[in-house]
């Protein structure tokens, strides 16, 4: 097995605390209020940190399922952002890494507000066609320089999951532009996965396919978005999120 020192999640919400711990009702409540991080307490129950360390409290069938039971010592740095884009990934996050030789494990989720924010837009067909490829290549570029700046790390990408479960329907997403582009989303997919096939060192957790079924076309109890937002992860989909990763881990360790 590898012997990871270091776990780092970089990306967008996917992989922060706040929401799922909003959905679980383990914040302060000034954060409850005002949706900032830094106004008092966030319980640790996004999917990066139960990757790093299980909430045994909440999740008691988990008990030692996560790197740090797996890998002795191992150092979490989370800088995952609320909102953040491939370019925040790189003027915001990648500034505060330093490279490294070191066997280190890095989590990607980015993407899903890039094409967002070109939905919005509305552009014609023919500019939304050149917007989404625009973004391919800078994911391409991403994780181009996380290999290149850690030759001996491991980077888990993940594919964009899809709230509206095939109806291109968001509450409060696509109330103002219609039914989203779902072709788009597809397109933006299939990249990541050929991506992650192609590169050595990049492993593919399929979040797309494993969070199909649990949104909008199912009641609220069996959903796996925060409710007030269907494009955040709740706290069940943070903790499927982590099993994901570490079913993804396993994979590549047993092909070695």
């Amino acid at each position: 097995m590898r012997d990871f020192v270091r776990y780092v999640a970089l990306g967008d919400s996917v992989s922060i605390d706040l929401y799922p711990a909003l959905d679980a009702g383990a914040t302060d409540v000034a954060v409850a209020l005002e949706g900032d991080t830094t106004a008092g307490s966030v319980a640790p129950l996004g999917a990066a940190s139960l990757l790093f360390r299980n909430a045994e409290e909440r999740w008691p069938d988990d008990l030692g399922n996560d790197l740090s039971s797996l890998y002795p010592g191992i150092e979490l740095l989370n800088l995952a952002q609320d909102g953040a884009t491939i370019g925040d990934v790189f003027g915001e996050q990648l500034t505060q890494l330093d490279e490294t030789d070191a066997p280190v494990l890095i989590t990607l989720t980015v993407g899903g507000n890039d094409l967002l924010s070109a939905y919005g837009s509305r552009p014609k067909r023919a500019l939304l066609d050149r917007i989404v490829q625009d973004i391919a290549e800078a994911y391409d570029f991403l994780v181009e320089q996380l290999v290149t700046r850690f030759p001996n790390g491991v980077v888990i990408v993940n594919t964009i999951y899809d709230p509206s479960d095939r109806s291109g329907k968001i509450p409060g997403v696509s109330d103002e532009v219609g039914p989203l582009p779902l072709d788009v989303l597809d397109r933006m997919n299939d990249h990541i996965r050929a991506l992650a096939i192609g590169t050595p060192r990049v492993l593919l957790a399929d979040v797309y396919a494993r969070f199909l079924g649990h949104g909008v076309s199912v009641a609220e109890s069996a959903q796996w978005y925060w409710r007030r937002s269907m494009i955040e992860p709740n706290a069940l989909g943070a903790s499927e999120l982590r099993h994901l990763w570490l079913e993804t881990l396993a994979s590549d360790e047993a092909g070695r």
